[in-house]
């Protein structure tokens, strides 16, 4: 059973992450002086740090002053339309709906409000935030939920894709980019910037002059992959792509890893789900820099087995092996078996302080059937996918016909 984060912890956490990133809001000469108009109202400088404040400690992706000002002008969009249609969100449904953002990092609304008053948010900038949020909910319900029809062919093949099954595959390229503790900075920097890669020969060069990953010579290709392979947080991700884009940048310990789709097919082999996975660790002194010494392990063993003739006469934690589900094996982890067959090696990975080479290596996956799942309930995921996409639709064209402008 998974412990509950002790709140001490996520408070000193997201303090120290909001005081690297947060902008100073007690700088700005006129707090409420109007940094944009959208339409006939105002964003003020208080409500864009108090933004960028807030979207620091959530760790949110992007450029903190792009995003931030993206938001609220969304957000003004979403609330005119909501006033526009009669729209009002209750203060009852506010509560639940701050105590539902709270849950995701398994805290409370008043440890999540202490947290965020630990960072000079204010509640009200919480409260704001969820309730253009509620309010564009119900007005994409009522416009587009009746025009979302989700077929049992659909469904199936939604099944099979969340299962593992179902016969799809995709193509990617890898981004490796050394992330020690301490040291992050700037390669969460260049991470950005390379997410925004839009074809292959970019990333290819980029990989090639970044890569930390054995793949840099090739550009960072990989071989076909069975999407169920995937961790199923990845998997989401990927299977948004279209080729030539970019995920969002992962940690992973010691690094930043960016996958590229370069092509997707469904083939008729049908591809069984994976329970649980078997693998063994050998840990390298060197960090990156150990890749030559990896080299040589890999050219002289051919199976998980050979690791212990490998590890012999070292201390018994230099090397480990394990098998567990695929819930339970660490995301970072899991990605790199997700590539591998067979005892196949990956040397991508490091401790979190970079001074250790993981030598990973596959040494067996565990296949079952699809258990039962609730067809409603993924029928219920599909029809809210459809909404959002036609919602984000609906916004973009909010966006177009109104008057934006930044002083």
């Amino acid at each position: 059973m998974a412990h509950r984060p002790h709140f001490r912890f996520i408070l000193a956490f997201f303090t120290l992450c909001w005081m690297a990133l947060a902008p100073n809001i007690g700088t700005a000469q006129n707090l409420f002086a109007p940094v944009a108009r959208v339409n006939d109202q105002q964003i003020t400088q208080y409500e864009f740090d108090q933004r960028m404040a807030f979207m620091a400690l959530l760790r949110a992706p992007g450029n903190p002053e792009e995003e931030a000002m993206k938001g609220l002008v969304d957000d003004r969009l979403r609330m005119q339309e909501a006033r526009r249609r009669g729209v009002i969100v209750s203060e009852e449904q506010i509560a639940i709906g701050m105590e539902e953002f709270a849950q995701r990092a398994e805290l409370s609304t008043e440890q999540f409000l202490q947290i965020l008053s630990q960072g000079g948010i204010t509640e009200e900038t919480f409260r704001d935030f969820v309730r253009s949020g509620l309010a564009w909910r119900e007005i994409a319900g009522g416009l587009f939920a009746s025009r979302v029809q989700i077929s049992e062919s659909e469904l199936d093949r939604a099944i099979a894709l969340a299962s593992g099954q179902g016969g799809v595959r995709v193509l990617l390229s890898e981004i490796i980019l050394p992330a020690p503790e301490g040291q992050t900075d700037a390669p969460r920097r260049r991470a950005q910037q390379l997410s925004q890669i839009s074809t292959l020969p970019a990333f290819a060069a980029a990989a090639r002059q970044y890569s930390a990953s054995p793949s840099r010579g090739r550009g960072g290709r990989l071989d076909w992959l069975p999407i169920g392979n995937l961790p199923p947080a990845i998997r989401s991700q990927v299977l948004t792509l279209s080729p030539g884009e970019v995920t969002e940048p992962i940690d992973i310990p010691g690094g930043i890893i960016l996958f590229q789709m370069r092509a997707l097919e469904e083939t008729a082999q049908v591809v069984l789900a994976t329970s649980s996975i078997e693998y063994a660790i050998y840990d390298i002194p060197g960090g990156h820099s150990a890749q030559g010494a990896a080299t040589d392990i890999r050219n002289s063993v051919d199976s998980c087995d050979d690791l212990y003739g490998i590890a012999h006469g070292q201390p018994e934690e230099v090397l480990t092996r394990v098998t567990l589900p695929v819930s339970d094996i660490p995301e970072e982890i899991a990605l790199q078996l997700a590539l591998l067959d067979t005892n196949e090696v990956s040397t991508s990975l490091t401790n979190a302080s970079g001074d250790t080479l993981l030598f990973l290596m596959l040494c067996g996956r565990v296949t079952a059937a699809v258990q039962d799942v609730d067809r409603e309930d993924i029928r219920n995921n599909l029809r809210n996918q459809r909404i959002g996409a036609l919602a984000e639709n609906f916004l973009a064209e909010l966006r177009a016909d109104a008057t934006i402008i930044y002083p």
